[in-house]
């Protein structure tokens, strides 16, 4: 299951994704530091199927855990290569210019 939020910023579309399990937890290395918030990621679960409608409509995403990555390069919006782990959580982030 993925937490999802879909919010509408000035035209834009900016879906936030993460896996559930991560929501709540903080990820630091270096100066590098990525929070799981349930305030910016959401408190709805959802199936694999409407996260990947969301992200294909999505002008910026913003991904992260192993699951949700792993969808969003299936799915061909994130490539393999610019993910970045933060204590081996991976975290991407797209924009649709």
């Amino acid at each position: 299951m993925f937490r999802m939020k879909i919010y509408s910023v000035r035209g834009e579309t900016l879906v936030a994704v993460c896996d559930s399990e991560l929501v709540g937890k903080v990820f630091r290395e270096g100066n590098l530091k990525i929070e799981v918030k349930e305030s910016f990621y959401g408190t709805e679960e959802f199936e694999e199927k409407e996260v990947i409608n969301a992200l294909r409509k999505a002008t910026i995403a913003n991904i992260t855990g192993e699951k949700a990555v792993d969808l969003a390069i299936k799915i061909g919006i994130i490539d393999r290569d610019r993910v970045l782990r933060i204590s081996g959580c991976p975290h991407a982030q797209t924009v649709v210019l």
